[in-house]
């Protein structure tokens, strides 16, 4: 089964071709802020991000008939169970009338699969979008009656990998409790019970702090800022989620940059570091309550966990409460191509929008 996987970002397109669960080859396409700014709305985009992706087709020998399916990015929809869905009209409609979460690059994801599909004669999918909503009432409060708690989670990621760990230990991803940590621009930390991923810290309200995100703040300090005068909403929602978390003590969001600095003796760059895996673990031991103290697994992924220094510190934390593995790394592309092939094989039934 040929099957292309598209993942548009908010300054790139990443594609790529799998035969089954192989990967042919794959490309990354990045824009300059100056080319897309010249368009209005993220929709606007599609156009140019599709010609650009048939150009990349061609220029890899890759005829759009000989696809078998499309798969593309899901976005922050409406709340949904995990898993794979078919493209239709009802979410096309959503996405262009605006009825989603919220504005992002990710919701074209789905269009561009559609209108490549079309000229394939092929089927278009999603794969668990950020709106992967499994969890329960319980984990809906959060103790103002006017502030229920949202499940936007990097849940592409986590679901993958929660099956990779589950292979690893000679299981299905429905026979285990795990709790798996993204970690990377924003960090998710899920119990995934049965594969079902029943809780999460929204990555834009609280959690640990990330490379670029504040995470959870003191709530009276929080109120002082906003009444402050010293920050329009946007400047303090740009303060919070873009120059929040490493970004906020140390300048930087590159985890290597940080690992440099302590390597070369810098103790201010350690104690932050620290800090975040520190607020990692705890975060970890509490989605460990969810399960109830029943936990096969912790699994490690996402772009900082390519840095031994805070995989390290993280695990001498939680290593007591169950077995800890890493799977560095976000392989998008792949989990999108193999939540598609699943549906192909007929391994998983497609999931219908409505």
């Amino acid at each position: 089964m040929k099957i292309l996987a598209i993942n548009p970002g908010s300054t790139s397109t990443k594609i790529a071709l799998f035969e089954d669960e192989n990967e042919i080859w794959a490309e990354s396409l990045d824009y300059t802020r100056a080319q897309l700014d010249a368009y209005e709305t993220i929709l606007d985009q599609i156009d140019l991000r599709r010609g650009d992706i048939e150009a990349i087709l061609k220029n890899n020998e890759t005829a759009i008939v000989s696809l078998d399916a499309v798969v593309g990015r899901g976005g922050p929809f409406k709340p949904l169970a995990g898993g794979t869905y078919a493209v239709n009209e009802t979410l096309l409609d959503d996405i262009r009338e605006g009825r989603v979460q919220a504005d992002h690059i990710s919701n074209i994801g789905s269009i561009l699969a559609h209108e490549l599909a079309q000229k394939a004669g092929a089927p278009a999918f999603f794969v668990d979008p950020v709106s992967v909503d499994e969890a329960g009432p319980l984990a809906k409060y959060s103790g103002l009656p006017e502030l229920p708690r949202r499940s936007l989670v990097h849940a592409l990621n986590v679901k993958a990998t929660a099956r990779k760990a589950a292979a690893e230990l000679g299981k299905k991803i429905d026979e285990l409790n795990l709790v798996v940590a993204h970690l990377g621009g924003g960090i998710s930390i899920c119990p995934v019970e049965k594969g079902r991923i029943v809780d999460v810290n929204n990555a834009n309200d609280g959690g640990p702090f990330s490379p670029e995100r504040a995470g959870t703040l003191p709530v009276t300090g929080l109120m002082k800022l906003c009444y402050s005068g010293k920050f329009t909403l946007a400047e303090l929602k740009k303060k919070i989620i873009g120059n929040g978390g490493l970004v906020g003590y140390l300048g930087v969001s590159d985890s290597r940059e940080v690992r440099r600095r302590i390597h070369a003796g810098d103790a201010e760059a350690k104690e932050v570091f620290q800090a975040q895996a520190y607020q990692i673990a705890k975060e970890i031991g509490a989605m460990c309550t969810v399960l109830k103290g029943r936990v096969d697994g912790i699994v490690l992924t996402g772009g900082l966990a390519y840095n031994e220094l805070l995989v390290d510190w993280v695990t001498e934390r939680v290593k007591f409460l169950a077995p800890v593995s890493c799977f560095p790394g976000e392989n998008e592309l792949e989990a999108l191509a193999l939540g598609a092939l699943r549906v192909l094989k007929g391994d998983e039934e497609p999931n219908t929008y409505i």
